[in-house]
């Protein structure tokens, strides 16, 4: 391990992704920061760094890194597909994700897009059955979020299964025939025993029984493009909600004008969720170099502006009023018009997201619930005043 004490301080230098929040001011004590766009963030500017904290859109190759002083990257963010692993273990260059930073803020997003596909759609989702493809960090919190709405959880995660047994799991098939609702959430693993990529392809659309609603939150590759759209005009599926796109971001506008709900890649964009996968990669990066911050915790984490939820359950059904209290903290509709009304702006409306807060940020005063309401509230993490 490097530690900062012996190291000149004038000679560590840290390149930074300058939308990465609530990180200004935990290096400059310990070493030369520079902030710039991750489109920015060339080889030329990483020759002489000793360490790199960065976001989806940097490629961290050896076309970056070779013959670079690089020795530590922390991407502030769960996936890490960016990062070509197997050149950094050749090059001895250390790196480390944020695993879970963002799946509370995943959650909040699948759980809006359940309420506003009942609603515009009639559906009482109790009846309805839950796909869930990757139950890792932020599957896993989706399934809760259907068990808590009442729906059928199926799950499905071959890597999980050879490891903890079959008895939780289902398999992909029966889910593409016993779904309603099939949501996403593996990596992107090109090949292999467990490759992911184009997994929603044409074999995948033509199993499908129950014509359910598709949702991919997690990488664009793992829905073909011209396969989904051909499973759309065939009436395969009730409709696509996509927030990951193939070739972001330059994005296929023929298959956005066909979606259900449509977004720029901010699912996993609460405040919340940036500030712990900030807080991750600065403790990484003190831990490596030993600066002393392995406690370090962001600052500047703004409350919501409406932080009471005024809810009166008299004459409405369990799902209308959890329904109420998800909308009011995110209303997926909102990002959807903000980005058909600007297509051409994906990575603009990703940079400039007006990020939102998880529903542990809020509170309920209720009235005219039943004890059985005010559990399922209290299970989606909402604070309860009644």
């Amino acid at each position: 391990m490097i530690s900062y004490l012996d190291t000149n301080l004038e000679q560590m230098k840290i390149v930074i992704d300058d939308k990465i929040p609530y990180i200004r001011g935990a290096f400059e004590e310990f070493a030369e920061v520079i902030y710039l766009p991750g489109s920015k963030t060339t080889h030329q500017i990483v020759m002489d760094a000793d360490a790199i904290v960065t976001r989806t859109r940097t490629k961290c190759n050896e076309a970056l890194l070779k013959d670079s002083s690089v020795t530590f990257i922390a991407t502030a963010t769960i996936g890490f597909d960016h990062i070509d692993v197997d050149y950094c273990d050749q090059a001895g260059i250390k790196w480390t994700n944020a695993p879970g930073c963002n799946s509370k803020s995943v959650e909040q997003y699948i759980a809006s897009t359940l309420m506003v596909l009942a609603e515009t759609n009639n559906l009482t989702l109790s009846e309805m059955c839950l796909g869930v493809v990757g139950v890792g960090n932020v599957g896993s919190k989706v399934a809760r979020v259907g068990e808590i709405l009442g729906m059928k959880v199926l799950r499905n995660d071959p890597p999980r299964e050879r490891s903890e047994g079959s008895s939780q799991f289902a398999s992909l098939k029966q889910i593409l025939a016993e779904a309603n609702v099939i949501s996403l959430h593996v990596p992107l693993n090109m090949s292999g025993l467990d490759a992911t990529f184009h997994l929603g392809n044409e074999a995948f659309f033509c199993e499908l029984k129950q014509k359910p609603y598709l949702i991919n939150s997690c990488r664009g590759e793992v829905v073909d493009t011209v396969s989904v759209k051909k499973a759309l005009e065939r009436e395969l599926i009730s409709g696509f909600i996509c927030d990951c796109w193939e070739n972001e971001p330059e994005i296929d506008l023929d298959l956005l004008s066909k979606t259900v709900i449509a977004t720029p890649h901010i699912a996993g964009y609460s405040k919340d969720g940036k500030a712990t996968g900030t807080q991750m990669s600065v403790r990484a990066i003190s831990q490596f170099f030993n600066l002393g911050l392995d406690s370090w915790q962001p600052t500047g984490v703004e409350p919501p502006s409406n932080p009471i939820i005024k809810i009166d359950g008299m004459g409405l059904t369990e799902q209308q009023i959890i329904s109420k209290a998800i909308l009011s903290t995110y209303d997926i509709r909102n990002d959807d018009a903000a980005f058909r009304q600007n297509t051409k702006l994906f990575e603009q409306l990703r940079g400039d997201y007006p990020v939102r807060r998880e529903f542990n940020a809020f509170t309920i005063e209720s009235t005219n619930m039943d004890e059985s309401t005010l559990l399922k509230l209290k299970s989606l993490d909402f604070k309860l005043i009644n």
